[in-house]
């Protein structure tokens, strides 16, 4: 039993296979090559990525969960701010929003930073007055 002063337990065996494929399915909408979404996971090497695909079965460290999560919630605060068209959009068009300076907040999560995933998730919770 959880009391108030204990978190819950994360299980990253149960979490990696579901966030995986969100992950996927985000990419997909999103029009994401295959090397971007390496980048996106961290840079795993490509045999490494496919082995993770194919899994029935699979725990993620914890950076590539971490990462994971931040693409997931950036999904879900675009997705809340615009109707589904523009929000599977927004990542590849010209941001005005000066810390993008002009540029596609997908120039920053390419990078291949967490700190660049955050910047980004962190800009959307504050549009949506989070």
């Amino acid at each position: 039993m959880t009391t108030l002063t204990e978190a819950p337990r994360f299980d990253s065996l149960t979490q990696s296979g579901p966030g995986l494929r969100a992950f996927k399915a985000i990419c997909d909408k999103w029009g994401l090559t295959e090397d971007q979404r390496l980048v996106l996971l961290g840079k795993p090497g490509r045999s490494t990525y496919y082995n993770w695909m194919g899994a029935k079965s699979i725990e993620l460290n914890p950076d590539t969960l971490e990462r994971i999560s931040y693409i997931l919630g950036i999904y879900k605060a675009l997705h809340i701010l615009l109707p589904d068209e523009a929000a599977d959009r927004w990542i590849q068009r010209p941001n005005r929003d000066p810390q993008f300076g002009g540029r596609p907040a997908i120039e920053f999560m390419l990078r291949g930073r967490v700190a660049d995933l955050l910047r980004v998730r962190d800009y959307l919770d504050t549009q949506r007055g989070w």
